[in-house]
């Protein structure tokens, strides 16, 4: 999977409308994290609802999930499912999700772990809304690989290569070539990249792609445009003189 954008949002709700409806346009597959939560500030899934003009849905699987699955907090002794009360209604803005009713709910809303009551609650059918927490936004994303791997070309990642070749040159000095070589490689699919490397003597230079054999047959021409050497491990030639 090609990793196109990251950005960091506010918790402004116009900023995350504007974001969320642009990526979705863009790209096919969304990930937010954060703003999920019982506070105030936690706005992700009525900006995305506003956003895309649907309607916040108690999600009644989500609620049983959380009941059966959440723990009482130490703070609250005496909390009861079954009185009304601030702190319930806190819990419930946790379970109050932007629901399509034009869509198959069963799309929508997905519990990829089952020791979670968490759920994905997918809108648009690409923007998958997830926890800030990072314990569980790693376990949702792990939960979510049976999902994603049909749709890779690659699951595995063993198709990607990547060269790396140590210069001494400064960025400045080798951008002309970089730019050069960049627009004739784009056709093959490989990427070049130049990585300064602050207080060293020398900086990076990438080739990343899937034809391995073309990407081994430009080294040498690449090291001697750049006056550098491959490396397998960026630092490794530090100190070679």
């Amino acid at each position: 999977m090609d990793l196109k954008r990251i950005e960091v949002i506010a918790d402004n709700e116009g900023e995350i409308i504007e974001a969320t409806r642009r990526m979705s346009d863009n790209y096919d597959f969304v990930v937010t994290s954060g703003g999920i939560g019982p506070t105030h500030d936690d706005i992700t899934y009525s900006s995305i609802a506003k956003g895309f003009g649907l309607k916040l849905t108690l999600h009644e699987g989500a609620f049983e999930r959380m009941k059966r699955l959440s723990k009482p907090h130490a703070s609250q002794p005496n909390f009861s499912w079954d009185v009304p009360s601030p702190q319930l209604t806190a819990k419930k803005r946790m379970v109050e999700l932007p629901i399509d009713s034009s869509r198959d709910e069963a799309s929508q809303v997905l519990f990829v772990d089952e020791k979670l009551w968490v759920p994905i609650c997918v809108v648009n059918g690409n923007i998958h809304i997830l926890p800030g927490v990072p314990r569980l936004f790693t376990a949702l994303i792990e939960g979510m690989k049976p999902l994603l791997l049909p749709r890779l070309t690659d699951p595995e990642g063993k198709g990607i290569h990547r060269i790396m070749i140590s210069t001494p040159q400064a960025e400045s000095e080798v951008a002309p070539y970089l730019t050069e070589l960049a627009a004739r490689v784009d056709s093959k699919g490989i990427k070049v990249g130049s990585y300064p490397r602050w207080d060293k003597e020398r900086n990076t230079v990438t080739l990343v792609g899937r034809d391995r054999d073309f990407m081994e047959s430009i080294v040498k021409e690449v090291e001697e445009a750049v006056q550098g050497r491959r490396v397998s491990v960026e630092g490794e030639d530090d100190k070679a003189q």
